[in-house]
């Protein structure tokens, strides 16, 4: 599933969210520099918002698709997986890696990551959790399982997100730990809101873990269900996002 991301790349970049700027503020205050290796790139929405800050940034990603629509906007890409790719004796001050770190082996991604970051800088893994209202979430739930028995996914029910991602990244502090050369990890949250209509929903939607592998006749049953949902509801609604981030400082000498 981490390479089926890209089917639609142009579609993932405009619908997908952008991250807090009062994160990214944070992550590049707290590093030492300004050169930054984005892990899990995709279509570079993290790197932009990192280069409008000045950064000087270089995605990994492994999907070809995604890391040639990246470069189209102006961000440099190398086509690896993270624990593959080869740095050829290159630093940094700052890893980041949104909505893509738990696709990289936590105790080997962080041990890479180590290895690249010069001393004082900051390994920043981040990503959003996504709670529709309920009446959109069990429409969700019910259809896809209608749709797709067979899949291995198991689609959390209502309110469940927020818990299985706390305990995700719960889960990336402790593979950091296990690393030599970096210091306690800490944990940020920032709770934000946006507001969507029914065609915006119904655009981020296929761009999400379960429905990049459908065919297009039962990705379609499973929009119009979330769409008839939505439509319950006024058309549109008003989400609450929480975006969590572990953040860890690179100890020793270089």
């Amino acid at each position: 599933m981490a390479e089926s991301f890209g089917v639609d790349a142009e579609r993932y970049d405009r619908a997908r969210p952008r991250y807090p700027d009062a994160l990214m503020e944070r992550i590049v205050a707290a590093g030492p520099g300004l050169d930054v290796l984005d892990v899990g790139t995709g279509t570079g929405i993290a790197a932009r918002q990192l280069q409008a800050l000045g950064c000087r940034v270089l995605g990994v990603d492994p999907d070809p698709r995604m890391a040639e629509f990246a470069r189209r906007t102006g961000v440099d890409v190398e086509v690896a997986t993270f624990e593959a790719w080869e740095s050829a004796g290159r630093t940094f001050d700052i890893v980041v890696s949104g909505q893509a770190w738990h696709w990289v082996d936590p105790v080997a991604g962080g041990a890479k990551a180590a290895q690249v970051l010069r001393p004082g800088g900051r390994l920043a893994a981040f990503a959003h959790v996504i709670e529709p209202p309920p009446v959109v979430a069990e429409a969700f739930a019910t259809v896809y399982r209608r749709v797709a028995p067979d899949s291995p996914l198991n689609i959390p029910s209502p309110k469940q997100g927020l818990t299985i991602y706390e305990a995700m990244f719960h889960k990336f502090a402790d593979g950091i730990r296990e690393v030599d050369g970096f210091g306690d990890p800490e944990q940020w949250r920032f709770d934000w809101e946006r507001s969507y209509t029914r065609d915006e929903w119904l655009d981020l939607a296929p761009t999400t873990g379960p429905l990049t592998q459908l065919p297009p006749d039962k990705l379609a049953e499973v929009l119009d269900g979330v769409g008839a949902a939505i439509d319950s509801i006024g058309g549109g609604f008003t989400m609450p996002y929480t975006t969590l981030a572990v953040i860890a400082a690179r100890t020793g000498a270089a």
